[in-house]
């Protein structure tokens, strides 16, 4: 299959070095030093854990042009970085299928517009990590991601069956949505809740994991972004989700703080809350305008939305200092 992976940066970059690792046919868009150091170096992946390195020469693209036939194009951006894209994937009709691993709370409309159904495919990455010095710093064994995956109609297309039988080639263990938009603003209303309280802890999770009002008022920030979503009649998704909304705070919080308090949750969710504030603004304000639509007051949401774009005062002091 002929892929062009869109966007190059931690992401893009794992996802682009195990399809290639895979045998697939893998073109990366990027521009500037980034296109100059993958020209140069190739993709550098080190495991976090293991400490193992690969190098994958993959070949570079610095733009999509109009007749470029690709036959799935795999874009791997920001949020807030969707509408600069969506014109040069739009200019390009010569690709069929066009799958958005991107985080969403708005829904897929503004995709539609510029693509047309038929070529718009939605997902997430299921993967993390972190860019130093042009190293890709991965978490998970042998830079797995796990991608969700789903047509909008919730159909369980060929297409689609292609797509993860490509992934699952890649070594990655993909799982296949009936209902991708509910997955993905399921999502944003658990992880822009826990990035907002990140940010009260000035950006530290190890610390968070020790402030139990925070965890508290983050987790009930969850439950009203989950009260939103069954006004507007979208199920929380996966179903395991649910029991954040069903278990009370008082007995959730001892079991977060726990979760919080390791390397796996500083690479999962502190790094990315960190280098992502701009992205978390957009999703924030994306899962408002949907509390607005349902008429569901959000206190909590909105006293954590104060944090994303503004930084504590004070350091941050473990409780009881």
């Amino acid at each position: 299959m002929d892929i062009l992976v869109y966007g190059a940066g931690v992401l893009g970059s794992i996802y682009a070095a195990r399809l290639q690792q895979s045998g697939e046919r893998v073109s990366i868009l990027a521009r500037g030093q980034r296109r100059k150091d993958l020209s140069e170096w190739g993709i550098i992946l080190e495991n976090v854990e293991t400490q193992k390195e690969t190098v994958t020469r993959v070949h570079v693209v610095e733009r999509l042009l109009p007749d470029e036939h690709y036959d799935l194009v795999l874009v791997l951006v920001r949020k807030n970085q969707l509408t600069s894209v969506l014109p040069v994937l739009a200019a390009n009709r010569a690709t069929p299928n066009v799958l958005f691993m991107v985080n969403n709370a708005a829904g897929p409309d503004a995709l539609i517009r510029s693509l047309g159904r038929e070529r718009v495919i939605c997902g997430f990455p299921g993967a993390g990590g972190a860019k130093d010095r042009g190293v890709i710093q991965t978490y998970f064994d042998e830079a797995a991601p796990m991608p969700t995956i789903g047509e909008l109609d919730g159909q369980i297309t060929p297409r689609l069956r292609d797509i993860a039988a490509v992934f699952d080639k890649a070594g990655m263990k993909v799982t296949l949505s009936r209902d991708i938009d509910a997955w993905l603003k399921t999502h944003v209303a658990v992880v822009s809740p826990m990035a907002d309280a990140v940010y009260i802890a000035g950006g530290n999770i190890y610390a968070l994991a020790h402030e139990r009002q925070i965890l508290a008022l983050m987790l009930r920030a969850i439950k009203e972004g989950f009260n939103v979503l069954r006004a507007l009649d979208i199920p929380v998704t996966p179903f395991k989700l649910r029991l954040l909304g069903w278990l009370p705070v008082g007995l959730l919080v001892p079991w977060v703080a726990r979760k919080f308090n390791t390397k796996s949750a500083e690479n999962g969710i502190q790094r990315h809350a960190n280098a992502a504030r701009d992205e978390m603004k957009q999703l924030a304000d994306e899962f408002k305008a949907l509390a607005i639509e349902a008429n569901i007051p959000t206190p909590a949401i909105d006293q954590l939305r104060q944090y994303i774009t503004v930084i504590p005062a004070q350091k941050w002091q473990p409780a009881g200092v």
